[in-house]
């Protein structure tokens, strides 16, 4: 084996062991972490209102079910005029969370179904310099999921040796992302909903993202067993889907910073709604072969009847004690923006040092070097990192 696959094997290779419950979104209480978007799609385009929170509960397109289940959908009750859009949701967690935290979530379903777009993300505090995790995301009639980290220039993503997701674009600084395909069954679409669903484990750390997969039959018996107070091994989990490793390729500090997570659900758009990439599975979906006027218009149901989430838990872990900061804006925020939703904190594996991290959707002239203080902290050191560490200085000699 060659010294740049040793050290790319090394840095591939999560050994942290034990992770201890910071957040935990589920049952009643599952929006009160939440802040609702309350605007247009201004991200991807899409044909949608993202309402806020008073007007999503009330058309009942985010509340919780009989089974204690979260559920976000876009509006299949409501006939849409020409021109107009259809209303769904989009919430941002509160929190930030730091490196040295793992975030799993648990679903029954997944929106799938012609112009459907949905995504569960995370992303820095100034989109799209502090990095974006596409953790599910998946449009139309897809099978599969697709992950894919999105930075700005200079982070590469060589295909792993340790990774049994498949990679499909290698630069992360691009439009797409270095994404991965998932190559399980049953990751996205009716298949997801039809195998009881499934968990996505996401790890957040200094030496790299990983993020795991499993579909309902296949998840770990400590993810099975656990609760939302008890701790996490995930030493048995083995490779992850996608791996993305620190390294020469990609200084992932440089980046990233911490995350926000984030569930949306839009139609259409520059990806679901492009005509090429709609053509290949919906262009019979309708009568005139476009995204908007086949879908978005018209009747919701039975286009949109299956385009929901349907969330068992969200819970985020730390590698040491959580610390939460409050995040204090430095401007009032605009009326129906997320900010005005509820306190935002960052969620570190230890203390943060020095001032409140800002909140999200800051504009470039507000924005503050992401080396500072704010955004630092001083995250547990993992034991792949010292593995890594080790590697380096066999490539080096």
């Amino acid at each position: 084996m060659s010294r740049y696959a040793t050290l790319l094997l090394a840095m591939c290779i999560p050994l942290t062991l034990g992770f201890e419950v910071a957040r935990d979104y589920s049952g009643q209480t599952f929006f009160d972490g939440w802040n609702f978007y309350g605007s247009w799609d201004n991200l991807t385009l899409g044909d949608v209102w993202w309402l806020n929170k008073t007007d999503a509960m009330s058309q009942r397109l985010a509340y919780i079910n009989d089974a204690g289940r979260a559920i976000m959908k876009v509006d299949n009750t409501s006939v849409v005029p020409l021109n107009e859009k259809r209303n769904t949701v989009r919430i941002e967690s509160q929190d930030f969370f730091d490196w040295g935290s793992l975030w799993v979530v648990d679903l029954a379903h997944i929106p799938f179904g012609c112009s459907v777009w949905p995504a569960f993300w995370s992303k820095g505090p100034l989109w799209p310099d502090d990095g974006e995790i596409d953790i599910i995301e998946g449009i139309n009639l897809m099978s599969n999921n697709q992950m894919a980290l999105h930075t700005t220039a200079g982070c590469l993503h060589p295909a792993p040796p340790v990774q049994k997701g498949r990679n499909q674009n290698e630069d992360c600084g691009t439009g797409t992302g270095c994404t991965v395909g998932e190559t399980a069954p049953n990751s996205f679409g009716p298949g997801f909903a039809a195998a009881g669903g499934g968990v996505w484990a996401t790890q957040f750390d200094v030496a790299g993202i990983f993020i795991w997969y499993w579909s309902r039959p296949d998840v770990p018996q400590n993810l099975v067993q656990s609760t939302s107070t008890s701790s996490l091994d995930i030493s048995s989990w083995g490779p992850p889907t996608a791996s993305y490793p620190a390294g020469p390729w990609c200084n992932i500090t440089k980046f990233f910073s911490p995350q926000q997570l984030v569930f949306d659900i839009t139609l259409c758009g520059d990806w679901a709604g492009v005509d090429s990439i709609y053509d290949s599975s919906c262009r019979s979906s309708g009568p005139t072969g476009k995204c908007y006027n086949d879908n978005v218009v018209g009747p919701g149901s039975p286009k949109y009847d299956n385009a929901y989430f349907e969330v068992n838990y969200v819970r985020v872990y730390n590698s040491g004690q959580a610390t939460p900061t409050p995040a204090l804006p430095s401007n009032p925020a605009p009326p129906g923006s997320a900010e005005q939703n509820g306190p935002t904190t960052t969620i570190t594996s230890t203390k943060v040092l020095g001032p409140p991290s800002q909140p999200a959707n800051l504009s470039p002239s507000d924005s503050t070097d992401k080396t500072s203080d704010a955004y630092m902290g001083r995250p547990t050191l993992p034991v792949y990192s010292i593995v890594a560490v080790l590697a380096l200085l066999f490539y080096a000699f």
